[in-house]
Formats: structure tokens, sequence, C-alpha cells
């Protein structure tokens, strides 16, 4: 599956690069997260998002990103016997396929597409009693493809952009954990 979405990727970039625009910058926001997961309470975790970004196309562009970010949630039973408080560390690689709209110096845009997480670093901590009830939870998955939706404008060289992520793939496939989020992001354009 991973295979055929970035070929198709691929093949739209070809066909947008003969006469394309290019434009590479850099980005930085904040992010909501949530770990939703099966049987458990869940709330939002505050982190961040700093990265770069090309993007290539004019009305309709690819937009590829290198970005770390912080992500997490923190978890509690629905007795509220045990707790859990989980921050992960992220390189993010989404490839996203968008269409803008307006004029040179004012445009809105709206993208979606695949992205590929990778934890660089973890940390859990859990109620004493956790443990002992779930010892198998927390079992997290080193990498997830996901997908981002979501849409921006640009007012000349600043960007901003709302973005929804979702996980096509569970970090934790034990109790059916998946991480969602929303993020908010402000970048500048070099060229």
């Amino acid at each position: 599956m991973k295979k055929y979405v970035l070929s198709a990727m691929l093949l739209i970039a070809a066909s947008i690069s003969a006469s394309a625009q290019f434009s590479l910058g850099v980005k930085g926001g904040v992010n909501f997260s949530k770990i939703n997961t099966d049987n458990f309470d869940q709330s939002t975790k505050t982190g961040y998002q700093v990265g770069a970004f090309a993007r290539i196309g004019g009305g309709v562009y690819l937009q590829p990103e290198l970005y770390l970010s912080s992500t997490g949630g923190k978890i509690n039973s629905t007795n509220g016997n045990y707790s859990a408080d989980v921050k992960f560390t992220n390189l993010n690689v989404p490839l996203l396929l968008g269409f803008k709209f307006g004029e040179k110096n004012l445009n809105f845009r709206v993208m979606g597409g695949p992205i590929y997480t990778s934890v660089l670093d973890k940390k859990q901590s859990y109620s004493a009693n956790f443990g002992a009830a779930y010892a198998d939870f927390g079992n997290y998955k080193n990498s997830t493809l996901g997908y981002q939706a979501g849409a921006g404008v640009d007012i000349g060289p600043i960007t901003a952009d709302l973005r929804y992520e979702g996980d096509l793939t569970d970090i934790d496939k034990n109790y059916g954990q998946r991480q969602h989020l929303w993020a908010l992001s402000v970048g500048f354009k070099f060229f």
C-alpha cells in the first residue's frame, strides 16, 4: 500500500514539474494530540513542530516536508484508578498534494496526503498500579503511517496551515491505540 501511494505521488510530481514553480521554507507551530484507545478516557497534550518544506507547482502543487514534533496524550482508566502520561518526539515526513487559488500575494490552499512518522524518543509515566494491571500497555511501535488534511493561507512569503492528522496504523495494537492531532503552523518561504 505504501509503495502505491508513494508511486502515485511521484507521478503527480513528475507531471507538475515541467513548468513548476518552486519554493522552499521553514515552519513551526503547535499541535494538540490525543491517543485514542479502547476502554480508557483520553485527554489532549500540547506539543510543538519545527522543520522545513518545499512546494513544487502552481495551482496544483506537491509539498514534501520534514519536521520534528512532540506529541502524546494522557490516558485514564474509566474507573479513575489508573493513569498514564505519554510523550513522543517524532520525525515526520508528510507528502501532501494541494490546490491553491487566489492572487499571487494572497492565496488560499487545501491539501492532503500520507505522512510517515518515526518515533525518535518516548517518555512514559504510569500511576503506581497501572503496570500491574496492564503489563503490556505502552508497547508502542517505532513508526506509523497516517494521513494529514487541512487548509492554509499564503500572504506574500508568510504561510499558515491548520491540519488534522490521523493514524492509518495502530501505535499499540493490543489496546487499539491510535494517535490523532490538530496542528497549527506558521512558516516563511525563502523563494
